[in-house]
């Protein structure tokens, strides 16, 4: 054990692996010696308590000697591990100017963005003749481009409608109906349109006009 204390100090300044394989190759040499050579030739083996304190001797000094061999090893990777983990430089650091530069303004103020353009909706108002003719109160409307909103009245005591037309296609009407009122609303581009009362034999008899419609 004496031994192993006094090389203790010399495998630490080592500070690599060569002397734990060296303490542990001699551990397992002694031990294959005593068990293999010497006490398979001789069953008696050790004969008295002198051999038998030789052979123990031996051992506990190569068991520690291992021991020391190991733990100076790990203790030499742990340094070695902690002086590589240090920076290259401990100098101080250098921080990089900023390359944001103040924005520029300007006395006047960036225009608001433009609003989006609100839907035009145009309101127009159609009436049958209240005394029963066969014929609409104005023979002509005028809108703008966009939504067009129709009301039509009859306050005739025949069934009427408003019906719209372009190059002979129907877009829409109203019912057919007696009293009251009915309104019909349509999405028109530029353009002339007809408009007329579906009922058989009113058109042709002159229950129909124009409406124009402007961008």
């Amino acid at each position: 054990m004496h031994t192993a204390l006094q090389m203790a100090p010399v495998l630490a300044a080592e500070k690599s692996h060569v002397p734990f394989y060296i303490a542990g190759g001699i551990l397992v040499l002694w031990a294959l010696v005593i068990s293999m050579l010497v006490g398979m030739r001789s069953v008696s083996f050790p004969e008295d308590d002198t051999q038998q304190r030789v052979v123990m001797g031996i051992t506990v000094v190569l068991v520690a000697a291992t021991l020391v061999a190991a733990v100076a090893t790990s203790g030499g990777s742990a340094e070695k591990t902690a002086t590589a983990a240090e920076p290259a430089s401990t100098g101080p650091t250098e921080t990089a100017p900023s390359s944001a530069q103040p924005t520029a303004t300007t006395g006047t103020p960036a225009p608001p963005s433009s609003p989006a353009a609100k839907t035009t909706v145009t309101k127009l108002t159609q009436a049958a003749d209240p005394g029963g003719q066969l014929a609409y109160e104005k023979q002509e409307l005028t809108a703008k481009a966009g939504t067009v909103q129709i009301t039509f009245a009859n306050a005739s005591p025949v069934e009427h409608n408003l019906t719209i037309e372009q190059n002979k296609k129907v877009l829409g009407g109203t019912p057919t109906f007696v009293g009251g009122t009915r309104t019909l609303v349509l999405k028109l581009q530029p353009g002339t349109y007809t408009f007329y009362c579906s009922v058989p034999g009113h058109r042709q008899a002159g229950m129909e006009g124009k409406l124009k419609v402007v961008p």
